[in-house]
């Protein structure tokens, strides 16, 4: 994990009555991980800008980041040895890498195969060994239906899903990250609730800036508490 130390002498107690190891962070590894951080983050709002000029303007196209700042902190709170990410839609990779740098065995699955093909070049140029697969981040064989009988899923690219590329199964990961189109976000907590470990965090990032978290896709997480130190 970048920028950390374990220290086994003076951690607190766990439900099983262990003595849990405490995690330091050591201020030279942790200047060096927010230098890294802050070049990764200037990089994808440069990528966003130049596909906003381009593909955007030539026509419509879904990919819209999240604010990197607001997921950074979120996530760095969160941080801690052997967590596994997943990034739902992952776009130019930004956020996924970032969950990388931090220490988080990450992960993203995008649909567009061109936005893979960059992140993977942006993983590259800031050494970071996130993986990337091109699909869906619903399950196979998965049927949403709302509560008034609509199966529309809101989410707008369709394809193959990603988790038989990953080698992962939607319950293997501690911490998922999704920006939903409208009309998405109920989709994905209910794919987190059936498929997702109860005890994962989904985060959710909204259109007017703000993070909302769900455990295990059900039980809302106040927001002072996603940014509570690790």
């Amino acid at each position: 994990m970048v920028g950390t130390a374990v220290v086994a002498a003076a951690g607190e107690a766990g439900t099983d009555g262990q003595r849990r190891p405490a995690v330091t962070r050591e201020p030279d590894a942790e200047a060096a991980l927010h230098a890294r951080l802050d070049a990764l983050c200037a990089d994808g709002w440069a990528i966003w800008e130049r596909f906003d000029g381009t593909v955007r303007e030539r026509g419509f196209h879904p990919f819209v980041p999240a604010d990197y700042e607001v997921v950074r902190a979120t996530l760095l709170a969160l941080r801690a040895p052997g967590r596994r990410f997943l990034e739902w839609g992952s776009a130019t990779g930004i956020i996924t890498i970032m969950a990388d740098l931090m220490g988080f065995d990450a992960y993203g699955i995008e649909v567009d195969a061109g936005l893979v093909a960059t992140a993977r070049e942006v993983a590259a140029r800031h050494g970071s060994g996130a993986r990337f697969v091109v699909g869906s981040f619903l399950p196979t064989g998965y049927r949403w239906r709302s509560a008034d009988g609509d199966g529309r899923t809101g989410t707008i690219a369709r394809g193959d899903s990603g988790y038989q590329q990953l080698g992962r199964a939607p319950e293997d990961f501690d911490v998922v990250f999704g920006y939903p189109w409208g009309g998405e976000a109920p989709v994905m907590r209910d794919v987190m609730q059936r498929y997702g470990s109860p005890d994962a965090l989904l985060l959710l990032f909204d259109a007017d800036g703000t993070l909302q978290g769900y455990r295990g896709g059900r039980q809302p997480v106040a927001a002072d508490a996603l940014t509570a130190p690790a």
